[in-house]
C-alpha cells in the first residue's frame, strides 16, 4: 500500500500531495476468486512461551471466521482523491447494484462515494468526512483525533472541529484568532486540551501563547502568554504534555509548566546539572528527556537523559543516563515507562523499561525492524507519535517486520510481544500479506486490539491478539467499499485513536476542497 518510490518520503505528519512522496496502492476493484492467504498467527515463534492453562481449542474456530472475514474484496471511488482516480465500486459477488450515495444516507450524485456501499451483516459502518476548509496549496497539518464521551475532535492549524462519534455529523466548530504553532497528544482527564498559539498570523510570527480549549463544548477557555525562561527563550513551535493537571511546555533548552484549570505558572527551568531539556511526555506519569553535553568536547553531542518529573513542581524524581552518541527516539509507553533509542551509525537501535523508581526492568536491541514513527530515527514528530504500540504491565507489544538498510521499515506486517522483565520476545503473529500492516492500539481484558490496514484486496479490519500467545479473534471487519477511502490514510502520516469500541484515523495533512476532488480528512468504524 505504500510501495517505496525514489525520492524522500513526506514528513511523518504529511499525506502524500500530487506528485511527491510514495504513491499509494491504485484504487483497483480486487480480483475475483482466488482468495487471499488469511491472517493467521498460529503458535509463537521464536522465544515463545504458551501458557499451559490458556485454552486454546477457539482458537482454530477464530482463525476460520477471520479467513473469512479477510476473503470480502475491496471497492473503490470515482472521485479523485489527491490525484488518485478510480473506478466506482462493485457490489459483492452475486449482490444487485447498491446506491453508492454519499456516505450521509440515500441519494447522492453520479460521482458520490457511499463507503458502506453493499454493506453485509456483521461489517462495522463507516463513516467518513472531507476536509471543508480553505487552506494552503501545500496542505496543512491535521491534529487529533482525541474522543471526548460523545465527541470525537480534530484541529486545524486554523481552528477545531468536533464530530458525534455515531455518525461523524459535525457537532461544533470552534475558529482560533492565531495559529496553531503546539498540540499535546493527548487532553486531560476532564476533556480540556491545551495548545500553542501564535503572537500572529504572520508566517514567521512566533509561539507566545497557550490557549486551553474543552473538547466536549468546543469552547475557548483561559488564554495566557509563556513568560520567556531566559534571553534566549523563543521559537516558532512548542512541543506539550498534559499529565494531571500540568501542561508542559518545552522549547529550545527550557521547559515551563502551567496548571491545566487556570493557567497559573507551576514552574520553569533551563539547565539544571548542566542538561538543558529537549522534550516531554505526558499521561499517568511526566517524563522529560534532556541532553547532556560533555563539558570536554564541545562538538559531541553528549548524552541523553530521561527524567520522570512531578508534574506540580517540576523537581525530577529520578534520572537515567544512556550512554554516549545514543539518541532517545520515542516514548512507546508511559506507565509501565518503554523508551526506544538509537546509536548514531544508524545500526542499532534498543528498547529500554523501566521501573517505577527509574531503576532499569531490561534492555536490549531487538532483531525486528519498526517504522521510523517507533523508533524515532530520521523522524522529527513528537516523542509519543508511535501509533503502532502499547503494552499491559508485563509486555509491550508493537508493530514490526524484517529489518531494512537503515533502522526502520515501512513493512510492519506483524505484531511482537517483547516481555519488559528480559527485553526478549515473548510471541510474535505470522507475517501479513504484503501491502498490509498491523498497528496495536490498547490492550483490553488480556487482549491487544490491533489494527490490520487495508490491501490485498481487503479493506481494513480490527482484529484482537491474546496477550498469553497472539491467538487471534476478529473484532470490526469494514464493509469492502471502504477499502478506496481507508487506503488513503498512508501509514507514514495517519493519526489513529481506538477508544469505547471505535477506531479513528485521521490524516496528519489535508488539502483545500476542489470539484471532483476530494482529501480525506477524518474515517471512524466501530460499535
Amino acid at each position: 500500500m505504500t510501495g517505496r518510490t525514489s525520492g524522500p518520503w513526506p514528513e511523518p505528519d504529511e499525506q502524500r500531495p500530487d506528485g511527491f512522496g510514495p504513491p499509494p496502492a491504485p484504487f483497483a476493484p480486487p480480483a475475483p476468486p482466488a482468495p487471499p492467504a488469511p491472517f493467521a498467527p498460529g503458535a509463537p515463534r521464536s522465544g515463545g512461551r504458551r501458557r499451559p492453562d490458556r485454552p486454546v481449542a477457539a482458537v482454530g474456530t477464530a482463525l476460520a471466521l477471520l479467513a473469512a472475514l479477510l476473503l470480502i474484496g475491496g471497492g473503490a471511488h470515482h472521485l479523485t482523491v489527491r490525484g488518485e482516480s478510480a473506478q466506482p465500486p462493485a457490489g459483492p459477488s452475486g449482490s444487485p447494484p447498491v446506491d453508492r450515495g454519499d456516505g450521509k444516507g440515500p441519494g447522492g450524485g453520479p460521482d458520490a462515494y457511499d463507503p458502506n456501499a453493499g454493506i453485509r451483516a456483521g461489517e462495522a459502518r463507516v463513516w467518513l468526512r472531507d476536509n471543508q476548509a480553505e487552506v494552503a496549496g501545500a496542505g496543512t497539518s491535521q491534529y487529533g483525533p482525541w474522543r471526548v464521551g460523545d465527541t470525537v475532535v480534530g484541529a486545524l492549524t486554523s481552528g477545531f472541529t468536533g464530530y458525534a462519534v455515531a455518525d461523524g455529523q459535525e457537532k461544533w466548530k470552534l475558529s482560533i484568532q492565531t495559529p496553531l504553532c503546539g498540540v499535546p497528544p493527548a487532553p486531560s482527564t476532564n476533556g480540556k486540551l491545551v495548545v500553542g498559539v501564535k503572537e500572529s498570523a504572520s508566517e514567521t510570527s512566533r509561539c507566545t501563547h497557550l490557549q486551553q480549549i474543552d473538547l466536549a463544548t468546543g469552547r475557548a477557555g483561559w488564554k495566557v502568554p509563556v513568560p520567556p525562561e531566559n534571553a534566549h527563550d523563543t521559537t516558532t513551535q512548542f512541543e506539550l504534555a498534559i499529565s494531571g493537571d500540568t501542561v508542559v511546555v518545552a522549547r529550545a533548552a527550557v521547559m515551563s509548566g502551567f496548571s491545566v484549570t487556570d493557567g497559573h505558572k507551576l514552574f520553569g527551568t533551563s539547565s539544571p546539572n548542566g542538561c538543558y531539556p529537549s522534550a516531554v511526555a505526558g499521561g499517568s506519569r511526566l517524563i522529560a528527556i534532556r541532553q547532556c553535553p560533555d563539558p570536554k568536547d564541545a562538538v559531541a553531542r553528549g548524552q541523553a537523559m530521561v527524567e520522570e518529573l512531578d508534574p506540580a513542581t517540576g523537581v525530577a524524581r529520578w534520572g537515567y543516563k544512556y550512554a554516549q552518541n545514543w539518541t532517545v527516539g520515542r516514548v512507546l509507553s508511559i506507565d509501565p515507562l518503554v523508551i526506544a533509542a538509537h546509536h548514531k551509525d544508524k545500526k542499532t537501535w534498543n528498547l529500554t523499561a523501566f521501573a517505577g523508581d527509574g531503576a532499569v526492568r531490561s534492555q536490549g536491541s531487538p532483531a525486528f525492524g519498526v517504522s521510523g514513527r517507533c523508533n524515532g530515527f530520521g523522524n522529527a514528530s513528537g516523542f509519543q507519535e508511535c501509533y503502532a504500540a502499547t503494552a499491559d504491565a508485563d509486555s509491550l507489544y508493537i508493530g514490526a517486520g524484517k529489518p531494512g538498510a537503515t533502522l526502520d521499515t515501512e513493512d510492519t506486517g506483524q505484531v511482537v510481544a517483547v516481555d519488559l522483565n528480559t527485553g526478549k520476545e515473548r510471541w510474535r503473529t505470522a507475517e501479513q500479506p504484503k501491502g498490509r500492516t498491523m498497528w496495536p492500539l490498547a490492550v483490553e481484558d488480556g487482549r491487544v486490539l490491533t489494527y490490520v490496514t487495508p490491501g490485498n484486496g481487503e479493506a481494513g479490519a480490527v482484529v484482537s491478539l491474546a496477550a498469553a500467545d497472539g491467538a487471534v479473534r476478529s473484532v470490526l471487519q469494514s464493509p469492502a467499499a471502504a477499502r478506496g477511502a481507508e487506503g488513503v490514510f498512508y501509514p507514514h502520516g495517519v493519526r489513529i485513536a481506538w477508544a469505547g469500541g471505535r477506531l479513528f484515523l485521521l490524516n496528519g495533512r489535508v488539502y483545500s476542497p476542489e470539484p471532483r476532488k476530494a482529501s480525506r480528512a477524518i474515517l471512524s468504524f466501530g460499535t
